[in-house]
């Protein structure tokens, strides 16, 4: 058995429900079949997923909860002996259309791919307890649902060589399924990584896009990372100036628009569509009453994604969608382009957190919250590791 002292600095910010990973340095010919953590303060057990290359083990946990300017140590115990993982994030695949992704008995989100659907999509988001904070879906002769291709959360553009991927309408584009890279489960997040190609009504390919998708562990709210690469790898490729767009798009439930009653805000203090729409920053959040309880929603927009900070098109309707390519139309100026134009070989990548949490975005702490994701605490190994055989 190996054992590592970790400590972990909260830094300027107060944390919570924060993931964290690091990476440990091990010999090659350590065996390893478990790792797990022990809090120093409490001799609490902490879930540990940890993945192998050669002689380093990363490993990824998560902070439960650690005030600004406080430190919290750990003991990581890397053994030959296997170990019960405890309470995992659970894939389970559904014919050949969706993959689930389950908290314990709770349904946290599914994926949905199959030939069906325009384009793939996570439905339904839900809060802990399983309230559903995304529209239900809609069909293209359902007269009562406005946008009927706003499904969720998704990824779509409504200009890409001019095609359109973004509606459901006559000659609209698509985004075909071909694979799943990665389906993993685990104690602190569940993964899904699929490749698709963006295609024209034709069937043309336009480009490939690459989906990786994280499902953390947590109880009292919901955190899915996404990141996104969109390649030319089938020739040139160009990003049209339209507002039909959204690289992360979300439609929440009726009950949480703002017409309703429910509220936008975003990094910057603008409030609703009037303040929001077209403008850029950090992070936008949408809440909003669903079964007599607030709850909201953030996208967190990461400094590596294109264009950070990103600008939104986002609707007292409903809709809220990170689209960096509309100038002209959030400027008003049909000279001031966002265009934007690939190579072959070339590709843009994108990067988003989406935080499902009780309340409006001060209530959830949204501000907070994106720290965790662009400024995480420091991880420091802060003691040479001894060993033992057990």
């Amino acid at each position: 058995m190996k054992t590592e002292q970790l400590m972990v600095k909260a830094g300027n910010h107060n944390r919570q429900n924060c993931p964290l990973s690091t990476v440990l340095e091990i010999p090659s010919d350590q065996k390893v079949n478990s790792v797990w953590l022990q809090k120093r303060a409490s001799d609490q057990p902490v879930p540990v997923q940890w993945e192998r290359n050669k002689g380093k083990l990363r490993i990824y946990w998560i902070l439960d909860n650690l005030d600004a300017g406080e430190t919290e140590e750990y003991q990581v115990v890397i053994s030959e002996a296997e170990k019960e993982p405890g309470k995992r994030v659970k894939l389970s695949p559904v014919d050949e259309q969706r993959v689930e992704i389950w908290l314990g008995d709770e349904l946290f989100t599914a994926y949905h791919f199959g030939p069906e659907v325009a384009r793939p999509f996570l439905y339904p988001l839900t809060a802990p307890g399983g309230k559903h904070l995304t529209r239900r879906l809609a069909g293209k002769q359902d007269k009562d649902t406005d946008h009927h291709h706003h499904r969720s959360f998704w990824v779509a553009y409504g200009d890409v060589n001019g095609v359109d991927n973004w509606t459901e309408g006559e000659g609209h584009g698509k985004t075909v399924h071909r694979t799943f890279e990665l389906l993993k489960e685990g104690p602190v997040f569940a993964q899904v990584c699929a490749k698709s190609d963006w295609v024209s009504a034709a069937g043309d390919k336009i480009l490939e896009e690459e989906r990786a998708l994280k499902f953390y562990n947590l109880c009292d709210c919901r955190i899915i990372d996404m990141e996104l690469s969109l390649k030319a790898v089938y020739g040139e490729v160009k990003f049209g100036d339209t507002k039909e767009g959204g690289v992360a798009s979300l439609r929440v439930m009726p009950s949480m628009e703002v017409r309703n009653g429910g509220r936008i805000e975003n990094s910057y203090g603008g409030v609703n569509e009037a303040e929001t729409w077209g403008r850029r920053a950090h992070w936008c959040d949408y809440s909003g009453e669903v079964e007599a309880e607030t709850l909201g929603i953030a996208l967190l927009d990461h400094p590596e994604s294109f264009r950070h900070p990103t600008w939104w098109h986002v609707r007292d309707y409903g809709l809220m969608a990170a689209n960096p390519f509309a100038l002209s139309y959030y400027t008003g100026n049909p000279h001031k382009r966002g265009d934007h134009l690939l190579a072959r070989g070339e590709h843009l990548r994108f990067y988003f957190r989406l935080y499902i949490h009780r309340g409006d975005a001060s209530a959830g702490k949204v501000a907070e919250r994106y720290h965790d994701y662009i400024n995480p605490p420091e991880v420091e190994i802060c003691q040479p590791s001894s060993q033992s055989k057990i």
